[in-house]
């Protein structure tokens, strides 16, 4: 058995999420699995770095497989992409030994959340990123974000659904950026609960809306109770843009994604 990581873009628009469901239920994974399969001539199984929402988009998503088909790996691509549908895409693969696991391995993940804050809505980025037509007090906004950094009980910024066993994350940053009119929150953790990011970006933007101060965050922290937060941010404007790993698995490093996207802060 041969085992390979490779390196995933997708657009979660048609999709309910990365992790394969029931029978009905279209996923990214279950996508990818049934081309690979495909491909290898034999049932491939996907184990991803982590998992999207339903609606969330990636950039750099790692995943790894095994199987006993011989291929190139430019072959691997090439007859991936040409049997995927037009908004998935692998980018790289690459032989890995049997140590390399893309979830259990990854030492942090990392997202970008794009918000366009226009009194119009975009056109061509629809679904792409979330739009604010409301003016935003950007510089209370990036002071909160940063409150978010260090080692925390999350409870209150998870999904009633999570099914993680324990809420305490260590983020190791949290910083929000605005360039021209977008506005992006980078975050970067050990691990995310389920809607952590889109929780926490909704507290932000109410923040950013003056229905909350910025020591508001302590309080909802001291709950550990979701209802003692705001909104949930859509999913349009999320994206899974990059997972870490020891050296000594020598991944591809790859741009965080398109232009718009891989803004400098």
């Amino acid at each position: 058995m041969q085992r390979y990581a490779i390196g995933i873009e997708f657009c979660g628009t048609q999709y309910r999420g990365w992790q394969t469901q029931q029978a009905g239920v279209v996923t990214v994974q279950e996508t990818i699995e049934k081309v690979l399969s495909r491909i290898a001539n034999e049932p491939i199984i996907l184990h991803g770095a982590g998992r999207t929402d339903a609606g969330v988009h990636a950039t750099n998503m790692v995943a790894h497989f095994d199987t006993e088909a011989i291929r190139p790996e430019q072959g691997w691509i090439r007859g991936t992409n040409s049997q995927l549908p037009k908004d998935i895409s692998i980018q790289w693969i690459k032989c890995m030994d049997e140590n390399f696991h893309a979830r259990f391995k990854a030492t942090a993940r990392r997202y970008r959340y794009v918000v366009y804050n226009a009194p119009t809505r975009p056109a061509l980025l629809y679904k792409q990123v979330t739009h604010l037509y409301q003016k935003l007090d950007v510089p209370k906004m990036i002071v909160a974000a940063a409150k978010f950094e260090g080692t925390h009980n999350f409870e209150t910024f998870r999904a009633a659904a999570c099914q993680s066993n324990q809420p305490i994350r260590h983020v190791k940053h949290c910083r929000l950026f605005e360039h021209g009119r977008y506005l992006v929150l980078d975050i970067q953790a050990d691990g995310f609960l389920h809607h952590m990011v889109r929780n926490i970006m909704g507290c932000l933007l109410e923040i950013g809306q003056g229905m909350y101060e910025i020591d508001h965050i302590d309080t909802m922290f001291a709950a550990e109770d979701r209802t003692a937060a705001g909104i949930t941010a859509p999913p349009d404007g999320l994206y899974f843009i990059q997972s870490y790993y020891p050296d000594e698995f020598d991944l591809p490093q790859l741009p965080l994604g398109p232009q718009w996207l891989n803004l400098p802060e």
